[in-house]
């Protein structure tokens, strides 16, 4: 099973259109006003939805916890770099206990995502479960 596209809901489609191709995304699907989808370097997509109430007016249903998270290499260096492009971070990159190095910064419609880089302590954490046969 792999994991290679996530679709958040939005509330300004323009506004999280310019977001993510500000954070590097391709945009490769635009269907104004409602849907657009993004490809990474990797090949995974992430599509935003707006999402509208019955009289119109741009709404969320109910807000998530949920986080999408972007692997760099460096990412201070990706911080630095998405800042002078005009974005604003809530958390600046800080190193985790569980041995990934983080930094949080939420999308125009409130979603959380989170620039990381982890390497092996992804998948192979000195804590990994010996064996999880399915």
């Amino acid at each position: 099973m792999i994991i290679n596209q996530v679709t958040l809901p939005c509330r300004n489609y323009d506004e999280s259109v310019q977001f993510y191709r500000t954070l590097g995304l391709r945009l490769i699907v635009d269907s104004p006003p409602r849907y657009a989808r993004f490809e990474t370097d990797s090949g995974s997509t992430l599509s935003v939805h707006a999402v509208e109430r019955s009289d119109g007016a741009a709404d969320i249903a109910s807000t998530s916890d949920t986080v999408i998270y972007f692997e760099v290499d460096n990412v201070d260096l990706t911080v630095r770099k998405l800042e002078h492009r005009g974005l604003e971070f809530d958390d600046a990159p800080v190193d985790q206990a569980w041995l990934w190095r983080e930094a949080y910064i939420r999308d125009p419609a409130g979603n959380w995502l989170c620039i990381y880089h982890a390497g092996d302590n992804r998948r192979f954490p000195p804590w990994r479960v010996a064996s999880d046969e399915l």
